[in-house]
């Protein structure tokens, strides 16, 4: 699949996906995109945050259709690295996707990747999305691949809340436990690794979300 050379439909690039055997999908994402080599972990990264590890392939799957992705969303990845992920959302869901990181070598890999892919929708923001409230605020669906824990994790979750006041949010979670937070409420998924959650404030998830 030449996605640098043409617009491929979500559809197909689902398809295309699928049609893969499952030990061989991260590779071929890999090939896909053009990511030959991942800059390794800077001085910036902070105490108590995650070093870069690509996400499988798979979990991005559940996480999509967990959360129903759909391509009115916003898709945010926190501490999305070389925009591997939020690459794969955008291309698979036709959603808008903004990849957060901190680290400036990996943030300059995913404006690469952007670049290639000539995807007008999927942008990249170097910084800490701790910190970012303005491109924070324009999300619906937030994905956490382990990012960080701690003190961070509650500071980000209380910056979330604020945003699920103006409008619903999901929460996609990859091997990351959320502390207890009454505005919100786990969604049904069939992945072990993968977690869902809805913001109540703006009552129950009907089809996606609601604005």
């Amino acid at each position: 699949m030449a996605l640098a050379k043409r617009p491929v439909p979500p559809a197909e690039v689902r398809e295309s996906i699928v049609d893969v055997p499952r030990t061989e999908r991260d590779a071929w994402l890999d090939v896909v995109l053009g990511l030959n080599a991942i800059p390794d972990d800077g001085p910036e990264l902070p105490r108590g945050c995650v070093p870069y590890l690509p996400c499988a392939v798979d979990a991005l799957l559940e996480a999509m259709d967990g959360a129903r992705v759909r391509a009115d969303d916003v898709f945010v990845d926190v501490g999305g690295g070389v925009g591997r992920a939020a690459a794969l959302v955008h291309l698979a869901t036709g959603a808008r996707a903004i990849c957060i990181e901190i680290q400036p070598q990996m943030a300059s890999a995913a404006r690469g990747l952007a670049a290639r892919l000539d995807a007008t929708k999927l942008s990249v923001v170097e910084g800490d999305a701790v910190e970012s409230a303005e491109p924070m605020a324009l999300g619906t669906v937030f994905f956490l691949y382990c990012p960080f824990s701690g003190a961070r994790l509650e500071k980000l979750l209380d910056g979330l809340e604020s945003i699920a006041r103006d409008h619903a949010i999901r929460i996609c979670t990859v091997d990351v436990v959320l502390p207890y937070r009454p505005w919100l409420s786990p969604m049904p998924t069939h992945a072990g690794c993968v977690d869902v959650y809805w913001s109540k404030l703006h009552g129950s998830p009907s089809g996606t979300h609601a604005r």
